[in-house]
């Protein structure tokens, strides 16, 4: 028997139970051991598992209503999703096995589907001991690179989109 379990996670989380840990505005009270065993409630194959982790930081009140200049509309958004999405519906077109997104590649299909030129092939793997990334994190960093590259419009992984797929991994806090 076969279950349909194709998803897409959203979730989020306070730093602390009182949401203040790393506050420039208001200081936490968590007292260590909370924060310990709140940071531990996540264990690490799942937290390995999440491809995208984004902290969203404070916004001042005097500023949640000023627009940005460099932001990009939802519509020009859109229309880049559909153009990179487009790219992946081509780029696997012809196989057998149904992948549709780069988020379904195993890791075979990466070296089939995503060369990396041997300069990015450097400055993933000397990224990835220094971040003491896991295997299954190391590939997800290169199926998010290559996204990111598809929504550029770029036919090959360049350092900048490594390097910015690595900024997507959870941060170590410090306590």
């Amino acid at each position: 028997m076969q279950f349909p379990a194709r998803f897409m996670l959203v979730a989020a989380m306070n730093p602390c139970p009182c949401g203040y840990f790393g506050s420039k505005i208001k200081e936490c009270v968590c007292p260590v051991s909370s924060l310990f065993r709140y940071q531990r409630k996540i264990s690490g194959p799942i937290v390995d598992r999440i491809d995208v982790w984004i902290d969203v930081g404070e916004i001042p009140h005097e500023k949640l209503d000023e627009k940005d200049p460099k932001a990009v509309s939802s519509a020009d958004m859109r229309e880049q999703v559909i153009a990179a999405r487009t790219t992946q519906m081509d780029r696997f077109k012809h196989n057998k096995k149904k992948i549709f997104t780069n988020s379904e590649m195993n890791v075979r299909d990466l070296d089939t589907y995503v060369p990396l030129s041997s300069g990015v092939k450097a400055v993933l793997v000397q990224a990835a001991g220094r971040l003491r990334l896991s295997a299954r994190a190391y590939h997800r960093v290169i199926k998010i690179a290559r996204t990111i590259a598809d929504l550029a419009g770029s036919n090959d992984i360049q350092k900048n989109h490594v390097m910015e797929a690595l900024q997507y991994r959870p941060k170590e806090k410090s306590l």
